[in-house]
């Protein structure tokens, strides 16, 4: 919603200013759809060549995300943290081996069902489980653990970056297929020095459209969803952080309790429960 009220705010007071100067709508309208066809098209084409194939639906995928809000609230961090919770207070109660079901099968799992937000989020159980499997093993130590999670996070977060920074690289050619197309424009004129003074000036405004088109649509329109989309990736990233820090506190003995405010803290500040909130929370659940 507030990037479709973005769009708008920004589209129409660009417009509006130009209107209200008194410029001519119809000289842009009339240069938009064969401009368009240059600059749109040129940089589809070279989008497609500056990326590879995984990366190209990636970015499909990731578009229509960024027209919903986050999904990274106070109420899924919460359910996170509950969940880690119940995991390790079982643990601790029952010994790691009493997990080991949970782990290897989350699905029909009866505490990953209780939660069933991050639950049935593909990322969050397998980065759980498969650190909860290297406990139950007992093979690792603490450090050995953070170093392996430290490497998946970052990958995860290059992974999630691609995306990004294909349609950041997208923002920063358009302005060069603008004045591609208005050079085009130019050339096009230069070559009807003959036609009448009126004729003249309608081909070098369509000209100059093309600059225009391949500016706005560079910051106000593709640049833009470049960064909202690294901040949604930002914000996933600090859940596996989450997690992480609170299964490495359990590892070196904290109690769940403890453990569980060892993640609270590395929330951003904005999404982050109080702790009477996460405990009244927990026990609820419980």
């Amino acid at each position: 919603m507030f990037v479709i009220i973005g769009y708008v705010v920004a589209l129409g007071c660009i417009f509006g200013a130009y209107a209200i100067h008194g410029g001519n709508m119809q000289v842009i309208l009339h240069a938009i759809p064969t401009e368009m066809m240059a600059i749109g098209g040129g940089a589809a084409g070279a989008f497609v060549v500056a990326n590879q194939p995984k990366t190209l639906k990636a970015v499909l995928k990731a578009i229509p995300t960024l027209l919903k809000g986050s999904k990274y609230t106070k109420a899924r961090y919460m359910e996170l943290m509950a969940l880690l919770y119940d995991i390790l207070q079982k643990a601790r109660k029952e010994g790691l081996m009493a997990i080991e079901k949970d782990v290897e099968d989350p699905h029909n799992s009866p505490l990953f069902k209780k939660y069933a937000t991050v639950g049935s989020d593909h990322h969050v159980v397998e980065f759980v489980t498969d650190y909860l499997r290297m406990m139950v093993s007992g093979n690792l130590n603490p450090h050995e653990i953070e170093s392996l999670m430290d490497s998946e996070i970052e990958t995860h977060h290059h992974e999630a970056h691609a995306p990004a920074a294909a349609i950041g690289r997208l923002a920063g050619a358009l302005p060069a297929f603008g004045i591609v197309a208005a050079v085009l424009g130019v050339v096009n004129t230069m070559g009807s020095v003959g036609q009448p003074p009126a004729v003249l000036g309608g081909m070098i405004g369509s000209a100059l459209v093309g600059t225009f088109l391949g500016i706005l649509l560079a910051y106000a329109v593709v640049e833009p969803l470049g960064g909202l989309l690294e901040q949604k990736n930002d914000e996933g990233s600090k859940e596996l952080q989450c997690i992480k820090t609170t299964l490495l506190a359990s590892m070196q003995g904290y109690a769940p309790a403890i453990a569980v405010e060892f993640g609270r803290k590395t929330l951003y500040s904005t999404e982050r429960p109080s702790f009477s909130e996460l405990e009244g929370h927990v026990k609820g659940k419980k």
